[in-house]
């Protein structure tokens, strides 16, 4: 089969990235024993959050949607940016929902803009936070709302939790984050028709370090693109990287080289195509 044949061959790539990981995992759990040590979970909860975006363009140039980025910091030093990951893992399954209702809210005030441009509007979410969702009327009417509004998922529901896609209202709208971080694999894409997939710069820095980790890149965006509307290349930081991403079968790209991350205020400015 042609996924168990790819599989294989990702194989070295996947492992080398997991063991970075790995080595970064056990750093990072020091650091957060360390925090909850000295600050405890009521630091988390006082940490505040700022909003900005990142837009993401379709291969042609032109603009298909914006990510919705959030920095985390504490009011006793407002510069200094924490780990959203850390923030999210430390506060309870609620307060995420919480935040979430918050983003919805706030992209809500950008609303004419995303249904004129028909630009779409991702937010990250997990699955403990996708199925709380289900039963929070506030949320479902603000999605019912704003049909551009897409959310990304790093694990897959399917396996990460009890809850079917079947029964998730949300499924038409989610985005597989991350593929070849770990999380996101091959069972991940195949067992659900996610509506885009988003290939991880890791991975994609993996696979451009040889010949045949090109080739391999193709062969996985071709294949990805098949079980999804199309494919999203993380990561994208020269101009070199963005003509691999338009020579393959992906249909966007996201990253420095096109598009730093931007304030909501300059929204109105963002151009509705790349021309790098």
């Amino acid at each position: 089969m042609m996924t168990n044949r790819i599989s294989a061959l990702l194989a070295p790539s996947f492992a080398a990235i997991d063991q970075t990981k790995r080595l970064d995992q056990t750093r990072k759990f020091g650091q957060i024993k360390e925090i909850e040590r000295t600050k405890g979970q009521s630091f988390w909860r006082q940490c505040q959050r700022r909003y900005t975006f990142q837009p993401i363009y379709r291969t042609s140039g032109a603009l298909l949607a914006i990510e919705l980025l959030t920095a985390v910091f504490h009011p006793s030093a407002p510069e200094t940016r924490l780990s959203p990951e850390d923030y999210f893992s430390a506060i309870s399954t609620g307060a995420r929902l919480d935040v979430v209702l918050e983003q919805l809210n706030m992209v809500k005030q950008w609303h004419q803009i995303f249904v004129h441009h028909s630009v779409l509007v991702s937010i990250n979410i997990d699955g403990q936070v996708l199925v709380a969702m289900q039963e929070d009327h506030a949320a479902k009417r603000l999605i019912d709302a704003m049909p551009y509004i897409r959310f990304e998922l790093l694990e897959h529901v399917d396996t990460s939790l009890d809850t079917p896609f079947a029964r998730i209202a949300e499924a038409d709208r989610l985005w597989l984050d991350d593929f070849g971080s770990g999380l996101a694999n091959f069972t991940s894409f195949i067992s659900w028709r996610y509506e885009y997939i988003k290939v991880a710069r890791d991975l994609f820095t993996v696979l451009q370090d040889s010949e045949a980790g090109n080739r391999l890149f193709f062969t996985l965006v071709t294949l990805m693109d098949r079980y999804s509307k199309g494919v999203i290349v993380e990561g994208v930081e020269t101009s070199q990287e963005w003509a691999m991403v338009q020579r393959s079968d992906a249909v966007a790209a996201q990253g420095y080289y096109l598009s730093r991350p931007a304030s909501f205020d300059g929204l109105q400015a963002l151009p509705m195509l790349f021309c790098g």
